[in-house]
């Protein structure tokens, strides 16, 4: 009796390492598969450009935008116009009645990249007086964080022969008013 307590402990063990080098392999696979047919999603344009957006409003307590397919409608038609028409420059928004971003870019320059840009010049945007710092624009992070703006929509377009992306945002309600604050 006091050998065969040893003896099963042994057989155990041995069944667990032959089921580990036999089924191990099987198991393996059948964990890479489950791995393999439930990738993480890699995000597309709309939530890359959302994303980044949201993530600088909520650095200053502001609430979240909403994607509006009207204003990415509009902003991609834009943006292939000037892809196609104007060499990838960018366009003249003084009559536009929407708010509006736009960024050139080397030609991987993904809507991530063009957000954090803009929200780059955070660092130039003293708040308190509602000024920015002489030679630099702060206009465009004051738009993607202004309080009022609700929607946004973004395009963009490879410019191969520039070497260049165009990126555009439109912004509804408009920022930058004249006089006011962005939060």
């Amino acid at each position: 009796m006091a050998l065969t307590f040893p003896l099963r402990l042994a057989s155990s063990l041995l069944a667990c390492v032959v089921l580990t080098i036999f089924m191990g392999p099987a198991l393996g696979s059948r964990h890479q598969f489950l791995e393999q047919s439930a990738p993480l999603r890699k995000p597309n344009a709309t939530d890359e450009f959302l994303v980044g957006h949201n993530q600088a409003r909520s650095l200053v307590h502001v609430g979240p935008l909403n994607w509006s397919q009207k204003l990415a409608a509009e902003v991609s038609r834009l943006v292939r116009y000037q892809r196609d028409n104007k060499s990838c420059n960018f366009a003249d928004l003084s009559s536009s009645t929407f708010g509006a971003n736009q960024a050139i870019g080397g030609l991987d320059m993904t809507p991530r990249q063009a957000i954090d840009l803009w929200a780059s010049q955070k660092q130039f945007y003293n708040h308190a007086n509602n000024t920015c710092a002489p030679g630099h624009d702060c206009n465009v992070y004051t738009q993607v964080v202004w309080k009022k703006t609700l929607e946004v929509g973004c395009a963009q377009a490879r410019c191969v022969k520039k070497g260049a992306t165009l990126t555009i945002c439109f912004y509804f309600p408009p920022g930058n008013v004249i006089g006011e604050k962005p939060y």
